[in-house]
This record gives structure tokens, sequence and C-alpha cells, in this order.
């Protein structure tokens, strides 16, 4: 408990910092009385709170914590430690879904057109996960099945996404590779309360499924053993992080490494009980993405650059230092 306290402070003082960075500098005592409401306000810090560097923040939150509970889910439930929210092709189905509003215009029927980029990548994503979800089914067999047929998903779609890009336009094309960077300069407070009300949907089933998950851990014979009923409990789990990762990809394009990184430096820090690793798990992803924010705001003076970008640089490292760290298996 202390652990998630600690975490909680970090994650409120990662976004007062990356509330008050950014091109135009803003003191934290200033920050502070914009966000509480104390004091006038002159229209140009009005603007830049309320309608640039708050959304922005707010939204990095809401993703990155998205984005590791559905890692954390991941990796119990394929039992793989090296498992993200896009093993199974979210993010590249995410990408042809952006590819075809993008380049081609195609979008799903009678939603706004100022909806159709996100709404396509949702479905995508979404669907994609359902997707893995019927082949396992028929084929009748366990996780291992479900990620082969994820990696030849990745490919399929990187391969349509690459066709898309053959015919597509300059200038449709510098959007699409700028929509796979990952970007927070697309927050709005619409987008902010989709992903707010996704994840505290979501949440409480995750945390009422965190013992039965603590189980799984154990294994799926001792599971069994448990009373768990270990095919509904993955369904069921991977259902919750495809919805995670479809809606947090939708609204801010391709984000790399927070759901790996985030849970693991939640299960370095309370353990594999899931009723605090669950938790944990959203509190590190927020706090890693709130840092990433920051740093891409300061990295290169003058510049923001996307944050897709920064969360691979840390997230790269992170991932070779886990590879060589995991035991061998004889």
């Amino acid at each position: 408990m202390a652990a998630l306290l600690v975490l909680l402070l970090g994650v409120a003082l990662a976004f007062l910092l990356d509330l008050v960075t950014g091109p135009s500098s803003l003191p934290v005592l200033d920050g502070l009385r914009a966000l509480l409401g104390l004091g006038e306000l002159t229209p140009a810090l009005e603007v830049i709170v309320w309608q640039v560097r708050l959304p922005q923040a707010l939204l990095a939150l809401l993703v990155g914590g998205a984005l590791a509970l559905a890692g954390a889910e991941m990796q119990t439930t394929l039992n793989n430690p090296l498992a993200s929210p896009f093993t199974l092709g979210v993010s590249s189905a995410a990408s042809l879904g952006a590819a075809l509003a993008i380049v081609l215009g195609l979008g799903v029927p009678g939603v706004p057109a100022s909806w159709i980029l996100s709404g396509n990548a949702f479905l995508f994503a979404f669907g994609s996960v359902l997707l893995l979800q019927f082949l396992a089914r028929l084929r009748g067999t366990g996780v291992e099945t479900l990620v082969l047929f994820g990696i030849a998903l990745v490919f399929t779609f990187n391969a349509l996404v690459a066709l898309i890009q053959y015919v597509a336009s300059q200038e449709a094309l510098q959007q699409l590779v700028f929509w796979n960077l990952g970007s927070l300069a697309r927050a709005s407070w619409e987008k902010i309360l989709v992903a707010a009300l996704v994840l505290a949907l979501v949440l409480p089933f995750s945390l009422a499924a965190s013992w039965q998950m603590t189980a799984l851990r154990l294994g799926s014979d001792r599971a069994y053993s448990f009373g768990v009923n270990v095919g509904r409990l993955r369904f069921l789990s991977l259902f919750r992080a495809s919805l995670l990762a479809a809606t947090a990809v939708a609204f801010v394009g391709t984000i790399g490494f927070v759901g790996l990184v985030g849970p693991h430096l939640a299960r370095l820090l309370v353990g594999e009980d899931h009723r605090f690793f669950l938790p944990a798990s959203v509190l590190c992803g927020a706090l890693v993405m709130s840092l990433a924010s920051v740093a891409s705001k300061t990295l290169v003076p003058g510049a923001l650059l996307p944050v897709g970008i920064v969360t691979s640089l840390i997230g790269v490292p992170f991932f070779v230092v886990l590879i060589f760290a995991r035991p061998e298996r004889g």
C-alpha cells in the first residue's frame, strides 16, 4: 500500500511538471493557481493551460494507465513477460484503420468527420483481437497458437499499410507517418472523457478478477485446481486489454513500450499479487507516459517531439536489459 501511495505522489508531481513544461515558460505556482482556479488568468495563459497543456497532460495519464493495465493483463494471460498490448497486432491493426481513413477516406458510416480517424483505428484494433479469439477457438489450442496468429496478423497488417503508403499522396503519407509516430497533440476534452470512461469501466472488472489472475500466475493446472475457468478468464482478460489498447491507440497513435515497461516496474515494486499489481501498473504507466510527455518537450529546445519516439527511446534499453535478465531455460 505504501508503494501505491508513493506512485500516486509521483504521478501527481509528473502531471504538474508536464503542465508547466513547454515552449512558453510557466512557473509552477502559476500552473497551480491556473489549475485550481485561484486568481485571474490572462487570456494567453488561459489558452495555454486549459486548451493546450491540460488536455495533453490528462490524456498522457489516461493513455499510459490504459496501456500499462492492458500490458499487465496480457503478460499474465499469455504467461509471457515480454507481452504487451501490441503483441497480438493491436498497433498494426490500428495503423491499417488509420491508413484507410487518411489515404482513402474510408470510415465507419455515420461517424462524424472529426472522429473518422480515431473510429477507424479503434474498430480495426479491437476487431483484430476478436478475430484472434475466433481463430484460436477454431483451432482449439492455447496461448502459444494465439501469439503465433498474432504475429501472422502483424505482418499482414504491416504489408497492407505499406501497400496503402505506396499509393498515397505526399500529403496523406506525411499525415500517416506522423500518426504512426504517436503524439498527444490531438488531445481534446472529448477524447479525455472517452478514455477516462473506458478506463473507469474496465478497471473494476480487472480488479474483480485479481485473485483469479494471481492464481493463473501459478500455472493453468493450479488455477484449474482452485476452481478458475481459465479459458473464460483468458477471453475476458484479452477482451479488456484489447478495449484499453484500442482506445489508447485510436487517440494518440502508436505508443510503444509503455505497456511493457509499466507492468514490470509495478512488479518490481509490489510483486505478483494482482490486488496491488494491477493498480500499480496503472500508476506506473501513467508516470512513464507523463515523464515521456515532459521529455518530448525538453529534449530538443524549441521542438515538440512525438511522444511515441520518446517512449521507444525509454523502452528499448529496458527491453534489452529485460531479455538479458531472463533466466535461461535448459
